[in-house]
């Protein structure tokens, strides 16, 4: 990370080892800056306070190494970021009017992404800013977890039968629930059906009809005209002298016919006026067959506009046209068997949904045995690491309890309500000292004692958590001596499956560390670049000393001092 204009870091490059990091440094050094600056990447709340004095703005830049298919980098790429040679780049900025931007992977993004990246990237434990495990939801996951194969297969079966029960019961209610509308619509298809059939409308019939119509409400003018035709070319019965286009066009072919024999084109010509007679002679044959079949009913002309003023009620209900109604009716015909077959629906459904109950029943059962189970084991580890914590008479249990719900599922022989992951609330308890009643860790241990506490509990969880990173801001508050060590020890442990950065006071903690970063003050009263070095060999040994015994040259400290850091090494 790089820190700059931050409380009362200038400008600092803090290098983190994947492994073990101790930050140590006098009070009031500015190490819990480093805790600040995390926790400004991971979306905390941007305080204008946290701003350097004189500074325009406070900026926090981190680098988080990850794989591509990581669920924080898959996240990030979702809101438009980019990888860098498999490091994803975050910056927070706060300026000195409280306004806060964010960029991912050279992206400006709402803070809001920030934190859900949080939840995949680390799991902050400090005085005043505990997260993630003190959530229960958190704490029934990383029960299951840990319960590995035992509790993930029946949660497993258990959601999918939890997912068909909720599609089935979804589906039972709308259907009883609008029973009403849907025995209405069922009327109205029933009537709608009815009416179309009573009147039995045939494919294009309103079309048909439509021009027989018209035919017929012209019928003298049509045959007047037809008979004039069939006069002007087939000529006239009543005067047999007058001269038709039949008979002017036979005189044209008779002319060229007697001369075709001289010249070819005229031959041509002949050929197309023989076959313009024969087209007209076709025609005036049409011309009389009409005139003879047309027919000027008056009783047929009206029951044509009967049926045509049936089609058009039908029409104005369910189509432009007798094909879309039709159309209609083929649809309302499946619709309302769909409707009729509600009742028995209903009844499958109920079959169903029953069924699924006593099927979630058992699965809930099953899941709550595998879950106790798994809280006595895991319980049992946490108590035991606290006794080298320094809590030698802390005791941790994991509460298992079901709410009573009339509508639930039954578990235990009593209804309780259920949901997607079961009908288990899972809570850690904490008894300190003996006497004590168990209560939840957020309520029953102090700031030192709920850090142990949370330490405790991602030793023996380790392995099985996605985070990769844990920080822990003075874990080791009230403590000193063997216990010291211990927590060295644990976080060092820690450390072979996640990286950890602890903020100590203790050297016997830092002394396990893979690496240690100093932090620093000028004589003006800030951290600058140069003001977070990590330390190593000789400067090292002294950092120790003065952690031991305020005397960075003490030959007694000093000894001490190598005396860990060799007993550490050993350790590891």
């Amino acid at each position: 990370m790089r820190i700059r204009s931050l409380g009362v870091i200038d400008d600092a490059v803090v290098e983190l080892s994947p492994g073990f990091t101790a930050v140590t440094g006098e009070t009031g050094a500015g190490k819990t800056m480093v805790v600040t600056s995390l926790g400004l990447l991971l979306g905390g709340r941007a305080d204008p306070a946290l701003v350097r004095i004189g500074a325009k703005a406070a900026v926090v830049e981190g680098r988080v190494v990850m794989p591509p298919d990581a669920p924080a980098a898959v996240r990030a790429e979702e809101a438009g970021a980019e990888l860098d040679e498999g490091a994803l780049l975050i910056s927070r900025t706060v300026s000195a009017e409280g306004r806060s931007r964010a960029h991912v992977g050279g992206r400006s993004v709402p803070v809001g992404l920030l934190s859900e990246l949080a939840d995949e990237l680390v799991a902050v434990h400090g005085q005043t800013d505990q997260q993630g495990l003190l959530r229960p939801a958190r704490q029934r996951q990383a029960l299951d977890r840990y319960a590995g194969d035992a509790v993930a297969v029946p949660l497993e079966k258990y959601a999918g039968a939890y997912r068909r029960l909720r599609a089935a019961t979804a589906e039972l209610d709308t259907i009883t629930t609008r029973a009403r509308e849907r025995a209405q619509e069922a009327d109205l298809l029933r009537f709608g059906l009815e009416e179309i059939a009573a009147v039995e409308p045939l494919p294009g019939e309103d079309a048909e009809l439509a021009a027989e119509a018209e035919r017929l409400g012209h019928a003298e003018s049509l045959a007047s005209a037809a008979q004039a035709a069939h006069a002007a070319l087939a000529g006239d019965v009543e005067d047999p002298e007058g001269v038709d286009a039949n008979t002017l066009v036979a005189g044209a072919h008779r002319a060229l016919e007697s001369v075709r024999s001289h010249d070819p084109v005229l031959g041509g010509l002949a050929d197309r006026i023989g076959e313009l007679g024969i087209l007209l002679a076709d025609v005036a044959g049409e011309l009389a067959g009409y005139a003879d079949d047309l027919d000027a009913d008056p009783l047929r002309l009206a029951a044509v506009e009967e049926r045509r003023a049936a089609l058009t009620q039908l029409t104005r209900k369910y189509g432009e046209s007798v094909d879309s109604v039709l159309d209609w009716a083929q649809k309302g015909s499946a619709r309302l068997l769909e409707l009729d077959g509600d009742d028995e629906r209903i009844t499958g459904l109920t079959a169903e949904r029953d069924a699924l109950r006593e099927e979630l029943s058992l699965l809930a059962q099953a899941l709550t045995d595998a879950r106790t189970e798994a809280a006595e084991h895991f319980a049992a580890a946490v108590t035991a690491e606290l006794a080298s914590l320094a809590m030698p008479h802390a005791r941790v249990t994991i509460d298992i309890r079901q709410t009573e719900d009339p509508e639930g599922v039954e578990v235990g022989g009593r209804p309780v309500a259920y949901g997607p992951t079961g009908a288990d609330e899972v809570e850690l308890l904490l008894a300190p000292h003996p006497g004590a009643q168990p209560r939840p860790i957020a309520k029953g241990a102090s700031g030192g004692e709920l850090s142990r506490v949370m330490l405790a509990v991602e030793v023996v969880f380790a392995g099985t958590t996605p985070v990769p990173t844990y920080l822990f801001d003075e874990v080791d508050a009230g403590v000193g001596g063997k216990a010291a060590v211990e927590i060295g020890r644990r976080l060092a442990k820690l450390a072979k499956s996640a990286q950890v950065v602890v903020v100590t006071h203790l050297p016997q903690v830092a002394a396990f560390a893979d690496r240690q970063l100093l932090v620093e003050k000028t004589v003006d009263g800030s951290v600058t670049r140069s003001g977070v070095t990590v330390l190593e060999g000789e400067d090292r040994i002294r950092e120790l000393s003065r952690m031991l015994a305020g005397q960075e040259d003490s030959q007694t400290a000093r000894a001490h001092a190598e005396e860990l850091l060799e007993a550490a090494r050993a350790d590891a």
